[in-house]
Protein backbone atom coordinates (compact mmCIF):
# COMPACT_ATOMS: atom_id res chain seq x y z
CA UNK A 1 0.00 0.00 0.00
CA UNK A 2 1.35 3.69 -0.69
CA UNK A 3 2.43 5.65 1.87
CA UNK A 4 -0.14 8.54 2.16
CA UNK A 5 1.78 12.05 1.86
CA UNK A 6 0.58 15.83 2.69
CA UNK A 7 0.89 15.91 -1.06
CA UNK A 8 -1.45 13.22 -2.15
CA UNK A 9 -3.66 14.63 0.50
CA UNK A 10 -3.83 18.05 -1.03
CA UNK A 11 -4.43 16.05 -4.63
CA UNK A 12 -7.59 14.92 -2.96
CA UNK A 13 -10.96 16.66 -4.65
CA UNK A 14 -13.84 18.18 -2.83
CA UNK A 15 -15.69 14.95 -3.75
CA UNK A 16 -13.03 12.14 -2.70
CA UNK A 17 -12.89 14.42 0.80
CA UNK A 18 -16.68 14.41 0.88
CA UNK A 19 -17.01 11.06 0.50
CA UNK A 20 -14.50 10.56 3.91
CA UNK A 21 -16.44 13.00 5.61
CA UNK A 22 -19.65 10.80 5.15
CA UNK A 23 -18.07 7.71 6.33
CA UNK A 24 -16.53 9.46 9.36
CA UNK A 25 -20.30 11.40 10.05
CA UNK A 26 -21.63 7.87 9.75
CA UNK A 27 -18.92 6.04 12.30
CA UNK A 28 -19.64 9.02 14.64
CA UNK A 29 -23.52 7.98 14.74
CA UNK A 30 -25.02 10.56 12.87
CA UNK A 31 -28.19 9.41 11.16
CA UNK A 32 -28.85 7.73 8.05
CA UNK A 33 -31.53 10.41 7.38
CA UNK A 34 -29.31 13.16 7.53
CA UNK A 35 -26.44 11.37 6.04
CA UNK A 36 -28.96 11.39 2.90
CA UNK A 37 -29.63 14.93 3.32
CA UNK A 38 -25.79 15.92 3.20
CA UNK A 39 -25.95 13.63 -0.07
CA UNK A 40 -28.72 15.67 -1.63
CA UNK A 41 -27.49 19.00 -0.77
CA UNK A 42 -23.89 18.25 -2.22
CA UNK A 43 -25.21 17.13 -4.97
CA UNK A 44 -27.15 20.48 -5.86
CA UNK A 45 -23.90 22.32 -4.52
CA UNK A 46 -21.54 20.34 -6.73
CA UNK A 47 -23.51 21.93 -9.50
CA UNK A 48 -22.77 25.43 -8.84
CA UNK A 49 -19.16 24.92 -7.51
CA UNK A 50 -16.74 22.90 -9.20
CA UNK A 51 -16.33 19.43 -6.55
CA UNK A 52 -13.64 17.91 -9.33
CA UNK A 53 -11.20 20.27 -7.98
CA UNK A 54 -8.47 19.65 -5.25
CA UNK A 55 -10.22 21.22 -1.97
CA UNK A 56 -6.59 22.67 -1.65
CA UNK A 57 -7.31 24.90 -4.21
CA UNK A 58 -10.43 25.68 -3.00
CA UNK A 59 -10.82 29.96 -2.51
CA UNK A 60 -13.32 31.81 -0.73
CA UNK A 61 -14.00 33.59 -4.32
CA UNK A 62 -15.15 30.15 -5.34
CA UNK A 63 -17.47 30.07 -2.67
CA UNK A 64 -18.99 33.42 -3.51
CA UNK A 65 -19.60 32.47 -6.61
CA UNK A 66 -21.79 29.34 -6.10
CA UNK A 67 -23.91 31.29 -4.02
CA UNK A 68 -24.42 34.10 -6.52
CA UNK A 69 -25.15 31.70 -8.93
CA UNK A 70 -27.44 29.90 -6.62
CA UNK A 71 -29.52 32.96 -6.61
CA UNK A 72 -29.10 33.81 -10.32
CA UNK A 73 -31.01 30.12 -10.43
CA UNK A 74 -33.74 31.51 -8.35
CA UNK A 75 -33.30 29.30 -5.42
CA UNK A 76 -34.75 30.74 -2.12
CA UNK A 77 -33.49 31.84 1.14
CA UNK A 78 -34.17 29.04 2.70
CA UNK A 79 -32.76 26.80 0.24
CA UNK A 80 -29.37 28.61 0.14
CA UNK A 81 -29.09 28.57 3.99
CA UNK A 82 -29.58 24.85 3.56
CA UNK A 83 -26.78 23.89 1.29
CA UNK A 84 -24.35 26.77 3.39
CA UNK A 85 -25.37 25.04 6.47
CA UNK A 86 -24.32 21.33 4.92
CA UNK A 87 -21.35 23.00 3.30
CA UNK A 88 -20.53 24.74 6.50
CA UNK A 89 -20.32 21.51 8.91
CA UNK A 90 -18.07 19.73 6.02
CA UNK A 91 -15.78 22.56 5.80
CA UNK A 92 -15.77 22.49 9.39
CA UNK A 93 -14.68 18.89 9.54
CA UNK A 94 -12.41 19.45 6.84
CA UNK A 95 -10.57 22.33 8.72
CA UNK A 96 -10.11 20.15 11.67
CA UNK A 97 -8.64 17.36 9.05
CA UNK A 98 -6.00 19.81 7.97
CA UNK A 99 -7.62 19.89 4.68
CA UNK A 100 -8.35 23.30 4.20
CA UNK A 101 -9.03 26.62 6.59
CA UNK A 102 -11.61 27.81 4.31
CA UNK A 103 -15.04 27.82 5.46
CA UNK A 104 -18.12 29.99 4.87
CA UNK A 105 -21.03 31.56 6.59
CA UNK A 106 -24.60 30.65 7.29
CA UNK A 107 -26.57 32.30 4.57
CA UNK A 108 -29.06 34.76 5.89
CA UNK A 109 -32.80 34.23 5.95
CA UNK A 110 -35.22 36.75 6.75
CA UNK A 111 -37.50 36.20 9.58
CA UNK A 112 -40.34 34.48 8.41
CA UNK A 113 -43.95 33.78 10.38
CA UNK A 114 -44.84 30.05 10.41
CA UNK A 115 -47.58 28.34 8.22
CA UNK A 116 -50.04 27.94 11.72
CA UNK A 117 -53.59 26.26 11.56
CA UNK A 118 -56.63 28.72 12.77
CA UNK A 119 -58.80 28.14 15.82
CA UNK A 120 -61.83 27.66 13.43
CA UNK A 121 -59.69 25.18 11.25
CA UNK A 122 -58.59 23.35 14.29
CA UNK A 123 -61.71 23.14 16.04
CA UNK A 124 -63.22 21.13 12.75
CA UNK A 125 -60.18 18.92 13.01
CA UNK A 126 -60.62 18.30 16.62
CA UNK A 127 -63.87 17.36 16.19
CA UNK A 128 -64.71 13.80 17.35
CA UNK A 129 -65.56 11.18 14.18
CA UNK A 130 -69.01 9.66 14.46
CA UNK A 131 -68.62 6.24 16.92
CA UNK A 132 -68.75 3.78 13.00
CA UNK A 133 -66.23 5.43 11.45
CA UNK A 134 -63.14 2.99 10.23
CA UNK A 135 -59.73 2.77 12.46
CA UNK A 136 -57.56 4.97 9.88
CA UNK A 137 -60.25 7.83 10.47
CA UNK A 138 -60.70 7.47 13.84
CA UNK A 139 -56.30 7.12 14.50
CA UNK A 140 -55.67 10.42 12.77
CA UNK A 141 -57.91 12.47 14.85
CA UNK A 142 -56.08 11.00 17.83
CA UNK A 143 -53.10 11.91 16.03
CA UNK A 144 -53.98 15.60 15.58
CA UNK A 145 -54.86 15.66 19.23
CA UNK A 146 -51.58 14.26 19.90
CA UNK A 147 -49.62 17.08 17.86
CA UNK A 148 -51.67 19.84 19.71
CA UNK A 149 -50.72 18.20 22.95
CA UNK A 150 -47.08 17.78 22.03
CA UNK A 151 -45.96 20.02 19.37
CA UNK A 152 -43.40 16.97 18.45
CA UNK A 153 -42.48 15.99 14.82
CA UNK A 154 -43.50 13.47 12.16
CA UNK A 155 -40.97 11.09 12.60
CA UNK A 156 -41.05 11.26 16.39
CA UNK A 157 -44.76 10.80 15.97
CA UNK A 158 -44.08 7.11 13.89
CA UNK A 159 -41.31 5.91 15.78
CA UNK A 160 -43.73 6.00 19.37
CA UNK A 161 -43.79 2.64 20.94
CA UNK A 162 -46.83 1.28 23.13
CA UNK A 163 -44.51 0.76 26.10
CA UNK A 164 -43.41 4.37 25.45
CA UNK A 165 -46.83 5.83 26.89
CA UNK A 166 -47.73 5.88 31.06
CA UNK A 167 -50.93 7.20 31.26
CA UNK A 168 -50.40 6.61 34.99
CA UNK A 169 -47.82 9.10 34.95
CA UNK A 170 -49.36 11.20 32.81
CA UNK A 171 -46.27 11.13 30.23
CA UNK A 172 -45.01 9.87 27.15
CA UNK A 173 -41.18 9.03 26.42
CA UNK A 174 -39.75 10.10 22.90
CA UNK A 175 -37.02 7.71 21.69
CA UNK A 176 -36.62 8.84 18.23
CA UNK A 177 -36.00 12.64 17.86
CA UNK A 178 -34.22 15.12 16.11
CA UNK A 179 -31.19 15.57 17.92
CA UNK A 180 -30.95 11.74 19.23
CA UNK A 181 -31.78 12.78 22.86
CA UNK A 182 -34.72 11.46 24.72
CA UNK A 183 -37.49 13.43 25.26
CA UNK A 184 -40.36 13.14 28.49
CA UNK A 185 -43.21 14.67 27.21
CA UNK A 186 -46.53 15.33 29.90
CA UNK A 187 -49.99 14.64 29.25
CA UNK A 188 -52.66 16.75 29.25
CA UNK A 189 -55.54 15.41 31.05
CA UNK A 190 -58.12 14.97 27.79
CA UNK A 191 -54.62 13.36 25.70
CA UNK A 192 -54.83 11.07 28.67
CA UNK A 193 -57.93 9.77 28.45
CA UNK A 194 -58.04 9.68 23.80
CA UNK A 195 -55.22 7.61 24.84
CA UNK A 196 -56.65 5.50 27.09
CA UNK A 197 -59.61 4.83 25.02
CA UNK A 198 -57.52 4.85 21.20
CA UNK A 199 -54.94 2.13 23.12
CA UNK A 200 -58.27 -0.42 24.09
CA UNK A 201 -58.76 -0.41 19.97
CA UNK A 202 -55.58 -0.60 18.47
CA UNK A 203 -54.11 -3.37 20.94
CA UNK A 204 -51.02 -4.84 20.45
CA UNK A 205 -47.81 -5.58 22.38
CA UNK A 206 -45.65 -3.06 23.92
CA UNK A 207 -42.84 -3.02 21.33
CA UNK A 208 -45.27 -2.16 18.37
CA UNK A 209 -45.89 1.28 17.11
CA UNK A 210 -48.69 3.34 18.85
CA UNK A 211 -50.01 5.05 16.01
CA UNK A 212 -50.07 2.18 12.74
CA UNK A 213 -51.32 1.57 9.56
CA UNK A 214 -55.08 -0.58 9.16
CA UNK A 215 -53.29 -3.79 9.73
CA UNK A 216 -51.13 -2.88 12.56
CA UNK A 217 -47.85 -2.07 10.60
CA UNK A 218 -45.34 0.63 10.48
CA UNK A 219 -46.58 4.35 9.71
CA UNK A 220 -43.90 5.27 6.68
CA UNK A 221 -43.34 9.04 6.30
CA UNK A 222 -45.36 9.14 2.64
CA UNK A 223 -48.04 7.09 4.53
CA UNK A 224 -48.88 9.63 7.65
CA UNK A 225 -48.75 12.29 4.97
CA UNK A 226 -51.15 11.87 2.70
CA UNK A 227 -53.42 10.29 5.69
CA UNK A 228 -53.10 13.84 7.73
CA UNK A 229 -53.96 14.92 4.09
CA UNK A 230 -57.11 13.68 3.45
CA UNK A 231 -58.55 14.01 6.87
CA UNK A 232 -58.04 17.49 6.72
CA UNK A 233 -59.69 17.70 3.06
CA UNK A 234 -62.22 15.53 4.24
CA UNK A 235 -63.16 18.25 6.58
CA UNK A 236 -63.07 21.21 4.55
CA UNK A 237 -59.68 22.34 5.50
CA UNK A 238 -57.23 23.04 2.98
CA UNK A 239 -53.87 22.90 5.18
CA UNK A 240 -52.76 20.12 5.05
CA UNK A 241 -49.15 20.36 6.66
CA UNK A 242 -47.98 18.16 9.60
CA UNK A 243 -45.15 20.22 10.73
CA UNK A 244 -47.73 23.33 10.83
CA UNK A 245 -49.30 21.60 14.01
CA UNK A 246 -45.63 21.86 15.26
CA UNK A 247 -46.10 25.62 14.88
CA UNK A 248 -49.35 26.48 16.02
CA UNK A 249 -48.51 24.54 19.13
CA UNK A 250 -45.29 26.89 19.58
CA UNK A 251 -47.61 29.92 18.76
CA UNK A 252 -50.52 28.90 21.33
CA UNK A 253 -48.58 27.80 24.11
CA UNK A 254 -46.42 31.05 23.92
CA UNK A 255 -49.35 33.35 22.95
CA UNK A 256 -52.71 32.11 24.05
CA UNK A 257 -51.60 29.53 27.04
CA UNK A 258 -49.18 32.38 28.42
CA UNK A 259 -45.99 29.96 28.55
CA UNK A 260 -42.28 30.28 28.84
CA UNK A 261 -39.30 30.42 26.46
CA UNK A 262 -37.48 27.90 28.66
CA UNK A 263 -40.36 25.30 29.08
CA UNK A 264 -41.23 25.70 25.12
CA UNK A 265 -37.60 24.68 24.00
CA UNK A 266 -37.89 21.46 26.36
CA UNK A 267 -40.90 20.59 25.03
CA UNK A 268 -40.10 20.83 21.58
CA UNK A 269 -36.82 19.63 21.78
CA UNK A 270 -34.78 22.20 20.88
CA UNK A 271 -31.11 21.85 22.08
CA UNK A 272 -30.59 25.66 22.43
CA UNK A 273 -32.79 28.40 22.69
CA UNK A 274 -31.88 29.74 19.09
CA UNK A 275 -35.18 28.23 17.41
CA UNK A 276 -37.60 28.63 20.95
CA UNK A 277 -36.33 32.84 19.88
CA UNK A 278 -37.40 32.26 16.43
CA UNK A 279 -40.75 31.80 17.81
CA UNK A 280 -40.24 34.33 20.23
CA UNK A 281 -39.45 36.89 17.33
CA UNK A 282 -42.02 36.05 14.75
CA UNK A 283 -44.83 36.00 17.20
CA UNK A 284 -43.84 39.05 18.96
CA UNK A 285 -46.75 40.61 18.04
CA UNK A 286 -49.05 38.92 19.68
CA UNK A 287 -47.10 38.40 22.98
CA UNK A 288 -47.37 42.35 23.15
CA UNK A 289 -50.97 42.28 22.78
CA UNK A 290 -51.82 40.00 25.83
CA UNK A 291 -49.43 42.00 27.69
CA UNK A 292 -52.64 43.04 29.65
CA UNK A 293 -53.39 39.63 31.08
CA UNK A 294 -49.82 38.51 31.76
CA UNK A 295 -48.02 41.93 32.78
CA UNK A 296 -47.01 41.66 36.66
CA UNK A 297 -48.16 45.57 37.67
CA UNK A 298 -51.49 44.58 35.78
CA UNK A 299 -51.99 41.45 38.17
CA UNK A 300 -50.72 43.19 41.02
CA UNK A 301 -53.65 45.75 39.95
CA UNK A 302 -55.73 43.28 40.04
CA UNK A 303 -54.89 42.32 43.51
CA UNK A 304 -54.80 45.84 45.06
CA UNK A 305 -58.68 46.35 43.49
CA UNK A 306 -59.53 43.39 45.42
CA UNK A 307 -58.17 43.90 48.86
CA UNK A 308 -59.50 47.58 48.57
CA UNK A 309 -63.26 46.19 48.14
CA UNK A 310 -62.78 43.73 50.73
Amino acid sequence: MAKITMKTVQKATIEEIFTQFLSAAASRGVKDKTLETYKQHFHAISKRLDSSIPIADLTKHDLEDMILTMRKDHLSDSSINSYTRTLKVFLSWCNEEGDTDINIPLYKVAETVKEIYTDEELLTLLKKPKADCNFCEYRNWVIINFLLNSGCRAATVRNIQIQDVDLSRRQIVFRHTKNGRVQVIPLCSSMIQILKDYMEIRAGSSSDYLFCNEFGEYLTENALRLAIARYNESRGVERTSIHAFRHTFARKYLVDCGGDAFTLQKLMGHSTLNMTKHYCNIFNDDILQNHDQRSPLSQMQKVKKTAIKK
